[in-house]
């Protein structure tokens, strides 16, 4: 017979050990950019040359208008200096959360350089020709998903979606699959940026650009 009453207190032994101490890179007032969004791209280049599958997955934080919080890993698909774009339904859970509540959070966290970067900021819809554009270059089988799955809805079963799924690959058999209207982009338009450099001890680098009325970024160092 199992003794189940001594698992908690060995797991939580087991979590209490998993550590590793960073000690890879450094993060200093005097070697950062001018700008958040030029700091943001040269470690993007380093991400891409390190070899991190998936550079462009990134945690989303929204909240609804009475405050209850959701997060979810999406893809950053675009990025310059009027924000971050990601592609969504408008209708999921997400879509209706930044309806209520047009403000995110987006969090990289890229292990293998031992850095994080946290994006705070305002949310708004990309235009429709941006969207469009972007739907128009997706596979095939991701456009006919878009029109197939009721994103965040209830639905009876998986094969009630494979249904609907082969219902919209006739319906577009013969003409051009258009972008649904409940489906399209948003660019989290940055306020603040924080970028995490993993050290010794627990003693990490943690520079934070604020943008300021001005459109400078005010550039601070944060305790660790």
């Amino acid at each position: 017979m199992i003794n189940f009453a001594i698992t908690p207190k060995s797991l939580r032994m087991n979590l209490a050990d998993i550590r590793k101490d960073y000690k890879q890179k450094s993060l200093l007032e005097t070697s950062v950019e001018k700008t958040a969004l030029l700091q943001f791209e040269k470690w993007w280049q380093e991400a891409e040359t390190s070899g991190i599958d998936e550079i462009n997955a990134m945690t989303l934080a929204t909240a609804s208008a009475d405050g209850v919080p959701a997060a979810r890993i999406v893809l950053l698909k675009q990025f310059d200096d009027k924000g971050f774009v990601f592609f969504s339904n408008y209708q999921s859970f997400k879509g209706i959360q930044l309806s209520e509540n047009p403000r995110a959070c987006l969090v990289f966290f890229w292990k293998e350089l031992e850095r994080q970067v946290r994006i705070t900021g305002l949310v708004e819809k990309t235009t429709d020709v941006e969207s469009d554009e972007y739907y128009g270059s997706r596979p095939l089988a991701s456009r006919i998903g878009a029109w197939a799955s009721p994103q965040s809805k209830v639905i009876e079963s998986r094969q009630w979606l494979e249904e609907n799924e082969k219902k919209m690959e006739g319906q577009f058999a013969e003409q051009a699959i258009t972008r649904p209207p409940y489906w399209g982009g948003y660019r989290v338009k940055p306020i603040t940026v924080e970028f995490w450099q993993g050290r010794p001890g627990r003693l990490h680098d943690r520079i934070q650009y604020s943008l300021q009325e001005n459109n400078s970024w005010l550039i601070e160092r944060l305790a660790p």
